[in-house]
């Protein structure tokens, strides 16, 4: 080592609920945290172009908590601008991010496609972010890893990925770097998920990042919200209308499908023609199947799900289904309509009160979905404005993330006070109310941290 300390370089989810990248320099040695993509406000998205504030082709490895885009949708970007090293994630993580790296990749060249066709974009000619052939050059790159090992990444440093439900593999990791031990929460699951496991909790942490994503926002339990979404499926059908859910195709989709089946098995709502309208839901599905000890479902109950829904995988049909008035539900990403094929839905069906919106995730700041739930009548899409007459709802209770009562009791196993806790993964007001919630609970100071901010930690040891 040349000198004692390393640096921590915060180039993503500081401030802010995406584009999760945690840079740690050792002097000699860079490893990158998380690969995420920027949504929401214009600003940030335009990021994703800029190179980030580091030499790429210096970084060493890449370790991901989960599949998430804004936790792996950078990847492409990064192999492009000269990273050549091991990408390391879970298997599920691994699978889960080659799928919607290729739905993301996919969807880019076609909403590219159509812009220069209809000449909506300012650039002439649109181009993809990156394209299906940047994420061919990506996927060589990944190196699968079982959860509850130290895995040798170089010498004075190693990793651990620990379940962390959230999604399909999703995991929070621990890195021992020369004598410190670095916890990396990623984003942590719900103490009570009707598909997953709790997550495990850390015991050791010197330095810490925790997510806080619902930081100062609490949940009703799942089961809670199953009378909401029955009520709410009753009420639009009853009309004539459609129920529109955009979903993560990952895990929220798949739990909505959970529920939707429980609830027409149990009469309790009419039979309609149920659709999963994602290029990578027949794929995730099949995932189900291969990952049995990550999830609660059995190979059966997987099997019975499916057969009750139609899973669209071309373009075409959803454009052919996107103007059929018949009462129906429909799950479509993206989750906070950021891109995805829900757009298309909306572009005809907007305006047509008789139908509802239905949220059952984190809507970040400056997208979409935000701008709905908070009381816009109008919807941006596809180069027009089209008049958004849909009635809005949301269910809390199915988010994928820990509220703040479970971010706090996540930390309880810690057994010494970390040297220093950073907050990251969440926008202003849940970064603070978790950190006066640590302080109250805990008695621990925390820090908030600026996006492109550097902060310096000591080491033990010098070799």
């Amino acid at each position: 080592m040349k000198n004692n300390k390393i640096n921590i370089h915060f180039l993503g989810a500081a401030g802010t609920v995406t584009g999760s990248k945690y840079l740690l320099d050792t002097g000699e040695r860079k490893i990158l945290i998380d690969c995420g993509l920027f949504q929401g406000l214009k600003e940030l998205r335009l990021k994703n172009w800029e190179y980030p504030p580091v030499e790429v082709s210096e970084i060493d490895a890449v370790l991901l908590t989960h599949g998430h885009m804004d936790h792996t949708g950078y990847l492409p970007r990064l192999v492009k601008q000269g990273f050549k090293g091991p990408i390391y994630g879970t298997y599920p993580t691994l699978d889960i991010a080659k799928i919607i790296l290729n739905d993301s990749a996919k969807i880019q060249e076609q909403e590219a496609e159509r812009a220069n066709k209809e000449g909506y974009s300012k650039h002439s000619p649109a181009e993809p972010l990156y394209d299906l052939k940047d994420v061919e050059k990506t996927v060589p790159f990944f190196k699968g890893v079982p959860p509850g090992q130290w895995l040798p990444l170089m010498k004075n440093i190693k990793a651990r990925f620990q379940y962390n439900g959230h999604i399909l593999g999703a995991t929070y990791i621990e890195l021992d770097v020369l004598g410190k031990r670095f916890v990396f929460s990623g984003d942590i699951g719900r103490t009570n998920d009707l598909l997953l496991y709790p997550p495990l909790k850390p015991k050791k942490a010197d330095v810490l990042f925790i997510e806080s994503t619902y930081g100062g926002r609490f949940h009703p339990e799942e089961a809670e919200a199953l009378p909401e979404i029955e009520k709410l499926v009753n009420k639009t059908i009853e009309r004539g209308g459609s129920l529109f859910i955009p979903s993560f195709s990952v895990e929220r989709a798949q739990l909505m499908m959970l529920i939707f089946w429980r609830l027409l098995k149990q009469n309790k709502i009419p039979k309609v023609q149920m659709i999963m309208d994602s290029p990578m839901g027949a794929n995730v599905l099949e995932l189900f199947h291969r990952t049995r000890d990550w999830h609660r479902l059995e190979d059966a109950e997987c099997d019975e799900i499916c057969s009750h829904f139609t899973v669209v995988s071309s373009y075409r049909e959803t454009m052919e289904l996107r103007s059929d008035d018949t009462p129906k539900i429909v799950i479509a990403g993206s989750g906070m309509l950021t891109g995805g094929r829900m757009l298309n839905y909306l572009e005809t069906q907007a305006q047509k009160p008789k139908n509802t919106l239905l949220f059952v995730g984190y809507q970040a700041e400056g997208t979409r979905g935000r701008k709905l739930l908070d009381g816009d009548r109008e919807l941006r899409v596809y180069g027009k404005t089209v008049s958004f007459q849909m009635e809005v709802a949301e269910i809390e209770g199915l988010s994928a993330h820990a509220d703040h009562a479970e971010l706090l009791d996540w930390l309880s196993k810690v057994e010494q006070k970390p040297e220093r806790i950073f907050i990251v993964h969440g926008e202003k007001e849940g970064a603070e109310a978790l950190q006066k919630g640590i302080k109250e609970t805990y008695d621990w100071d925390s820090e908030i941290p600026k996006l492109y901010s550097i902060e310096s930690v000591e080491t033990f040891q010098n070799s």
